[in-house]
């Protein structure tokens, strides 16, 4: 009990209880708790025990609807498929931007067979600037030669 004026806190110290504690029943909840959930789990047990021998599917609604009959035409109610049922021959539509992603991929890749191909405009651009460029480097190259070939000429005359 506390002492003074004030009380203590309630909300003191909480303690966790990790998921083996919780599996092997030692965890550190009320009783009240494990014995709620064991109906729980059973009540739900004995519904789909009684739901496979009736053959009916009910469906769980949320809030207002079990009470209200809603007509929503825009309301999609998801379809189940077992690997077994579904169509293998059957193709499904693509939607117009995944169609347009494929054609916009399709034409990427063909346009860059192209584009080694030297093919395409752009490619033959490339084409012209590397060979320019690859003569002014053999002209360059062949000035230094030159140059060099001056320079022990010179450097030989000079010696003698």
């Amino acid at each position: 009990m506390g002492r003074g004026k004030f009380k203590g806190k309630p909300t003191g110290r909480r303690q966790f209880s990790t998921p083996d504690e919780m599996i092997a029943g030692t965890s550190s909840r009320p009783r009240s708790f494990k014995q709620e959930e064991a109906e729980h789990v059973e009540s739900e047990e004995s519904e789909e025990e009684s739901g496979e021998e009736s053959g009916e599917e009910t469906e769980k609604r949320k809030g207002t609807e079990s009470v209200i009959q809603i007509e929503n035409p825009n309301l999609v109610k998801a379809k189940n498929l077992k690997a077994k049922d579904a169509d293998a021959s059957k193709t499904t539509e693509l939607s117009r931007r995944e169609r347009e992603e494929i054609e916009k991929q399709k034409a990427h890749e063909r346009y860059m067979r192209l584009q080694e191909q030297g093919k395409t405009e752009q490619a033959k651009k490339d084409l012209e600037r590397l060979a320019l460029i690859r003569q002014q480097r053999a002209e360059a190259a062949k000035k230094r030669e030159e140059e060099k070939a001056a320079k022990e000429q010179k450097k030989a005359e000079a010696r003698k």
